[in-house]
């Protein structure tokens, strides 16, 4: 397996986990749903995040990353609410 494989299927487990974290924040269920939610939440929570300049300071990158996209997750399914 090569690195961008890794890579790629990595981002997919961060984006299945932070849109399932989202999902017990706000409701919501379905593995394809916690995947769309997780995966556009990791770029809205880094773009707020950086925007904003907030630092999480967890030393563990994909923890990070996972309560970054969480953050971003629970962001877009409260908009999604509001817009619907």
């Amino acid at each position: 397996m090569n690195i961008e494989t890794r890579a790629l299927i990595t981002f997919f487990i961060i984006g299945i986990v932070a849109g399932f974290i989202a999902s017990l924040v706000v409701g919501g269920s379905g593995l394809v749903r916690y995947l769309i939610t997780g995966v556009i939440g990791a770029f809205v929570g880094g773009y707020l995040f950086d925007v904003l300049g907030i630092n999480l300071a967890i030393k563990n990158r994909i923890a990070s990353q996972i309560v970054t996209a969480s953050v971003g997750a629970i962001v877009i399914i409260i908009l999604a609410r509001l817009i619907a």
